[in-house]
């Protein structure tokens, strides 16, 4: 099988700068491996599942900073499976919604795992309820900050609003699509006016132009992020720092991020308004 070109469809002026230096080169370069010998996306997810465990196996023993360090390099391994099975369901046209529902899950299962590990590991009940809590809070930041993304990289390609998937009868599948979807509704004004935009083109540049210092924010929510601040935090010797991490700092970028995107989109509408309609028997210049 052909290797295809790299994957396009992800905006690099938004790309945390680990997945564009180290995560999706180290994919690419394994990607003709694993299709010369017909390794499916899905066990590709399960692989990573396996490294996400042994990560959290050796953070169980984050006291000693050379687990800390292999909980790091299992870490990576995992984020590096991540991307790559998505490389390997658009090289050979396997793409699904349950390979993208499965894929999501075994992300929230890694960080479960290490959640609860270091849970355990610190013992107070202090302890526990900052894991849950910051599981929460995680779980959230995730699901809006991916919808998000997803809407970006259409936006900038013109498109109004992407076709939405074909209803699963897979409950775990609704139950996903549902919660990646939620900000539909408060994003859509933007929408539907790049829907009846004769030069979408030029409006999608504008977009992207200036919804791209926003996404960038929004990237620290990326996992990428998260498996950094763990092993910081245990290598401070108090995996609390990270729990505090992911619900003061994380959060505060999540609503100013979601904000800030949403002002740009009312400037941009605002901008469409202020330009008075052209009548057909005038020309640019001849509008008073």
């Amino acid at each position: 099988m052909t290797v295809p070109p790299p994957d396009r469809s992800r905006d690099r002026r938004i790309e945390d700068p680990t997945n564009l230096w180290i995560i999706h080169p180290a994919g690419r370069a394994l990607l003709p491996g694993f299709l010369a010998r017909g390794i499916s996306a899905n066990a590709v997810s399960f692989g990573g599942l396996a490294l996400g465990t042994c990560a959290a196996l050796a953070y169980s023993q984050w006291h000693a900073w050379p687990f800390a360090l292999l909980g790091l390099l299992f870490s990576v391994g995992w984020l590096i499976a991540d991307g790559l099975d998505g490389m390997i369901a658009r090289a050979t046209g396997t793409a699904s919604p349950l390979g993208r529902a499965l894929d999501g899950l075994c992300d929230h299962g890694v960080f479960a795992l290490i959640y609860t590990v270091l849970a355990i590991s610190v013992g107070a009940v202090e302890g526990w309820v900052l894991a849950w809590a910051a599981g929460a809070a995680h779980a959230v930041q995730s699901n809006l900050y991916e919808s998000e993304r997803a809407r970006f990289h259409r936006r900038c390609k013109g498109i109004a609003l992407a076709p939405p998937p074909a209803p699963s009868r897979n409950p775990l599948v609704r139950l996903y699509d549902s919660a990646a979807g939620m900000l539909d509704r408060f994003a859509y004004p933007f929408d539907d006016a790049l829907r009846r935009q004769s030069d979408s083109a030029r409006l999608a540049g504008a977009y992207g132009a200036q919804a791209t210092a926003p996404m960038r924010l929004l990237s620290l929510l990326t996992a990428n992020v998260r498996v950094v601040a763990i092993f910081l935090a245990c290598l401070a010797g108090n995996p609390r720092l990270f729990w505090w991490f992911e619900l003061a700092p994380l959060t505060a970028v999540l609503v100013i991020g979601l904000i800030w995107h949403r002002v740009v989109e009312a400037r941009l509408i605002r901008s469409l308004a202020a330009v008075p309609p052209m009548n057909s028997d005038q020309s640019p210049t001849q509008r008073t």
